[in-house]
């Protein structure tokens, strides 16, 4: 007994553009202060990029078919590797030195008087 999945041309399009305009008003309707949790939040979703990216890879049959497949690995590895690299950088905000933090000495931040 063989398992085979298809999906038509017209078919993996449409859930294209289902996913792209689905991406758009979900993250239009995001305040600005909450992308980067938002972003930090979501690398799986880069994750599964490339591993569908992986799977085009692993089942092209032409030239064109193996160009799309290595591209889409290389953009969801890279996306997944820049949403890591921002939350690092946006964790490390957070981290106060670590002679301070021994010292139980916390850097406070002057409050300006009106």
């Amino acid at each position: 007994m063989t398992f085979s999945i298809g999906i038509s041309g017209f078919v993996a399009l449409y859930i294209f553009l289902l996913a792209a305009f689905a991406g758009w008003v979900i993250i239009g309707r995001v305040p600005a202060i909450l992308h980067t949790p938002l972003m930090s939040g979501s690398n799986f979703v880069h994750g599964i990029v490339a591993v569908g990216g992986i799977y085009a890879l692993l089942n092209a049959s032409s030239v064109q078919e193996q160009v799309l497949g290595f591209v889409a690995v290389l953009l969801g590895a890279g996306n997944a590797a820049g949403g890591y690299a921002v939350t690092d950088r946006m964790l490390a905000m957070f981290k106060t030195s670590g002679h301070a933090a021994a010292h139980g000495k916390v850097k406070r931040l002057p409050v300006k008087k009106h």
